[in-house]
């Protein structure tokens, strides 16, 4: 990110780090709290939360600019398992700590409107803590009914697999390692899933309940919904 007016510049190196921090306005506000906020920032809580929302409502629309472009692609796999749950009858969720508009401008630039129709969105400020707080996950898994131990999620960071977990679900972790689109994905799977662009392959998914380098899509798929349902079936064995 680079905004002129203010001197601040986040390379990805940094960036990387910064996504360790669930929420694009959490980010800014730690990076200014840390580094120092700018000369023509106000000095008031409340002004500077202003001052942060204006900021990320401008990255947001750049974001949503790139979305609609097309420049950015979904990362392998993603449609795929979409269609295989959504023909299974299975719920999807797509639970991000990003910004609602720019989630559901994803979800359907990218997957299209008919898919898009069939999949419930949880994004920004509809909980009041994000990743790695499960609570973004406990919503989604409340507003669909269902069981959070019926749940299968796909996540692409350590923040998003803690929150997972912690709300009770399965796991499988995609490392983030191109610069491709992919989102948290929760589905509920019958017995019969930064957004990060290339930063979080190097991170620690000692609790995954799976991982891959990505979904894939046939001749290089990785992992499909039966394999989903599968890791749900060996929990209830053991």
């Amino acid at each position: 990110m680079e905004q002129k007016e203010l001197g601040v510049t986040w390379d990805v190196d940094l960036y990387g780090e910064l996504l360790k921090i669930g929420g694009g306005k959490e980010r800014m506000t730690a990076y200014f709290n840390k580094t120092g906020w700018p000369e023509n920032a106000p000095k008031s809580e409340q002004e500077r939360k202003e001052f942060i929302a204006s900021l990320h409502k401008r990255k947001t629309e750049l974001f949503m600019a790139l979305i609609e472009n097309r420049l950015l692609p979904l990362r392998p796999g993603v449609a795929k398992l979409v269609d295989q749950a959504l023909e299974k009858g299975v719920k999807v969720a797509v639970c991000s700590t990003s910004n609602e508009k720019a989630v559901s401008a994803v979800v359907s630039c990218l997957l299209g409107p008919e898919r898009a129709e069939k999949i419930q969105i949880f994004a920004g400020d509809v909980v009041p803590r994000k990743k790695p707080d499960p609570a973004i996950y406990t919503l989604a898994a409340t507003t669909l009914g269902v069981e959070p131990s019926s749940c299968v999620v796909v996540e692409d960071s350590t923040i998003g697999l803690a929150a997972a977990k912690a709300a009770g679900m399965t796991c499988i972790v995609t490392k983030s390692g191109g610069i491709t689109y992919g989102w948290p994905l929760a589905m509920q799977v019958s017995p019969t899933s930064e957004a990060s662009c290339g930063y979080t392959a190097d991170e620690d998914f000692l609790n995954a309940d799976a991982v891959f380098d990505c979904i894939g899509d046939p001749p290089e798929e990785q992992f499909d919904l039966a394999f989903c349902a599968s890791l749900l079936e060996k929990q209830y064995v053991s």
